[in-house]
């Protein structure tokens, strides 16, 4: 039998608190999902101002970090054509995204769920998501 870590609805506002903080002090209302370890969404918060279309971008990035356990933008360096991974952004439904700005979480060395965030430039989710991240791990701390 396997005894699993996941993430809980107090984890998530903290990791939402995190990257909304961050979000806030780059002026970008960002759209903030979080996952399980399986991808399955637990939390999700549009911040005023949030692009619409990034509800669902931001959702699939967390569902990718979590369930793939690898950061969406590591995805993005290895799909290039002539590469062996490439087109897995085609798999499953596209749900698959290869886009910078979802994370895996990890306790003690074991992904508990994904963070995915949208509306910014990738490199704008990615330092939001991490830090949601860096701001829960200082609450666990």
């Amino acid at each position: 039998m396997m005894t699993l870590k996941r993430l809980d609805q107090e984890d998530a506002r903290i990791l939402i608190e995190g990257a909304a903080a961050k979000s806030r002090e780059i002026g970008i209302p960002m759209c903030i999902a979080i996952t399980d370890e399986s991808g399955n969404l637990i939390a999700f918060e549009r911040m005023d101002g949030g692009k619409i279309t990034s509800i669902t971008i931001a959702q699939d990035k967390a569902y990718t970090a979590a369930a793939a356990r690898k950061a969406t933008h590591e995805y993005n360096a290895a799909c290039v054509p002539g590469n062996l991974v490439f087109g897995i952004h085609t798999s499953m439904g596209g749900r698959l995204c290869v886009v910078g700005g979802g994370l895996p979480i990890t306790v003690d060395g074991e992904v508990v769920g994904g963070i995915g965030l949208s509306s910014g430039t990738p490199q704008q989710d990615m330092t939001c998501a991490q830090a949601g991240i860096d701001y829960f791990n200082i609450d666990r701390g």
